[in-house]
């Protein structure tokens, strides 16, 4: 199944607090539920303005239609072509 890449413009994303970035993960895993195995959340990063995240899922419009039911932004979706890391370098 696909990986995708999401960008989420949050203006002040990295000042949220534990219970707010707890509200966000709690909406998100709502709409998950809702939505059926087929869309995971992997992980998620909040780095200045922005928070981005890591699904799988079978296609980019079942991402959209995630974000739109919890309410997020979703301003860039990259599907992922490679996964590299050190080992890679072997």
């Amino acid at each position: 199944m696909p990986k995708y890449l999401i960008e989420r413009e949050v203006p002040g994303a990295s000042q949220l607090t534990a219970d707010q970035l707890k509200g966000i993960s709690q909406t998100s895993c709502s709409v998950l539920s809702q939505m059926g195995p087929q869309i995971q959340w992997q992980q998620s990063y909040v780095a200045g303005d922005k928070i981005y995240c890591v699904y799988i899922a079978p296609n980019e419009a079942m991402i959209r239609e995630h974000a739109q039911k919890g309410g997020f932004p979703a301003n860039s979706i990259k599907e992922v072509s490679f996964i590299i890391d050190p080992t890679t370098a072997e």
